[in-house]
């Protein structure tokens, strides 16, 4: 099962508290489609998770993640860190041994 760091977990839940949204809001992460027509993976902020996501909750932050990627996040950790410019960006990495 994807693994949620505690950066990430900070993270998501100060996304949620800025924006004044539900105590229910999370990120969701699901596959997109780019420009290219290449398939890829996408985070949103999302106010619930859809009826077929796998929800993971970590010291009160919430990912909601799309059945169809969930096998491939399997041994995935979730992170993030803030940009010089004061930007949360998230990125994923392989869960640690």
């Amino acid at each position: 099962m994807l693994t949620v760091t505690d950066d990430a977990a900070t993270a998501i839940r100060t996304l949620a508290a800025q924006n004044d949204l539900p105590a229910q809001t999370g990120v969701r992460i699901s596959s997109t489609t780019g420009e290219s027509g290449a398939t890829a993976l996408g985070l949103s902020v999302a106010e619930g998770p859809l009826p077929e996501d796998e929800v993971i909750e970590v010291q009160g932050a919430r990912v909601f993640v799309d059945s169809a990627v969930a096998a491939d996040l399997e041994d995935k950790a979730l992170d993030a860190q803030i940009t010089e410019q004061g930007q949360v960006q998230f990125m994923l990495a392989n869960q640690p041994g």
